[in-house]
């Protein structure tokens, strides 16, 4: 069985040494640290338990943009490192036998699941930031349990490898195998490159160099790109007695001129998505606390937001108190000073600061207050 690259001595680098495996996986458990807590953060904001809602915070107000730019500059920058430290160690992981016993065969079975989890949550994780999803399981829930079964993997690894990480962590015990310098300063250079190349879609100064970035800024009406259209949301066309909803202890309805005629305010902030981009932009409208205040919501008051698309994982979505309470929450009307396209939510949008990009409603049919 064991012949090919699979046979013993088929890697004769002396790169494949603890040392180096510790030094790069010391970057590589940076990097996946970063990726997890920041994408623990966005599914906390996206699918919070009850008893957190209340207190989620809206400000900062760049603080979803920080989150995600960095859950996905981290992710990417795994990917070279995840290479590069599976090279380092790919002879151990066919040692002969398998298993010499079997706490032995665990520590391999960990091993195993360790490797398979990490690569397909980078995998499923990078094809997200295209919007290309060729299987048949819902993504995000897979996600979120990939990254639990990674990490819980990696600290099972970490338990059993803390003396051999101990003994090589500072590197004195023997001298460098020719090449190690050279070997990690290509994968940190590769690291590098890929980050800079892609994080120009979060970090405004780095757009002139995001050659790779999966979305850049510009495509789509005022300059912001569009995940879900008017045209697959089946809103292109708005009846024309279109007149919001705003459920409350006094509720009412109003249309968009009379939503015209109430007192106007801007706010320039961010739409940010879970995919790593995001593009700020002034915002016209009127305050939600505001027409919460006109229906008798009472303080303290969440609001469910639905959208006038048919159908959609997002058409109705829940506005924390926090959030509706906050100045800067609008519903939109105009976005840099022109009134909204189809595609970014004509009539009228949500936007509210430090809030995932696919909870700022589109197309708003109703504004309910929660008791």
């Amino acid at each position: 069985m064991r012949r090919g690259p699979f046979r013993d001595g088929a890697f004769t680098s002396a790169l494949h040494e603890p040392r180096t495996a510790v030094v790069l996986g010391r970057w590589l458990g940076a990097a996946l640290l970063v990726c997890f807590l920041t994408g623990l953060t966005s599914h906390l904001l996206q699918d919070p338990p009850h008893w957190l809602a209340p207190h989620l915070p809206s400000r900062p107000v760049n603080g979803y943009r920080i989150t995600q730019g960095l859950h996905v500059i981290s992710g990417i920058a795994a990917i070279p490192l995840t290479g590069a430290k599976l090279w380092t160690v790919y002879p151990r992981l066919f040692d002969w036998p398998p298993a010499r016993s079997v706490l032995h065969a665990l520590e391999r079975l960990g091993i195993a699941v360790l490797v398979a989890a990490v690569l397909l949550e980078l995998c499923t994780g990078l094809l997200n930031t295209l919007q290309w999803y060729p299987w048949p399981f819902p993504f995000r829930q897979t996600h979120f349990w990939l990254a639990w079964l990674a990490v819980g993997g990696l600290l099972i690894h970490l338990a059993v490898k803390a003396p051999l990480i101990a003994r090589h962590w500072r590197g004195r015990q023997a001298p460098a195998p020719a090449g190690r310098r050279g070997f990690l300063t290509a994968v940190g250079a590769a690291v590098g490159a890929v980050t800079l190349t892609t994080a120009g879609q979060t970090v405004p100064w780095l757009r002139a160099v995001d050659l790779l970035a999966p979305r850049r800024p510009g495509p789509g009406a005022g300059g912001l790109p569009v995940n879900r259209t008017a045209a697959q949301a089946g809103t292109v066309t708005v009846p024309a007695d279109w007149r919001l909803v705003v459920d409350g202890p006094r509720p009412f309805r109003i249309g968009l001129a009379e939503l015209r005629q109430l007192p106007q305010h801007e706010a320039v902030l961010p739409i940010a998505c879970v995919e790593g981009w995001s593009v700020s932009a002034r915002w016209g409208g009127v305050r939600v606390a505001d027409l919460l205040a006109r229906a008798g919501a009472p303080p303290g008051s969440a609001v469910r937001i639905t959208s006038l698309e048919a159908e959609g994982p997002y058409r109705v979505s829940e506005l924390p108190a926090p959030y509706a309470a906050d100045p800067l929450t609008l519903l939109a009307l105009r976005v840099d000073g022109e009134e909204l396209s189809a595609d970014h939510g004509f009539p009228a949008r949500i936007i509210a600061p430090n809030r995932p990009g696919v909870l700022q409603t589109k197309w708003v049919a109703r504004i309910e207050v929660l008791g």
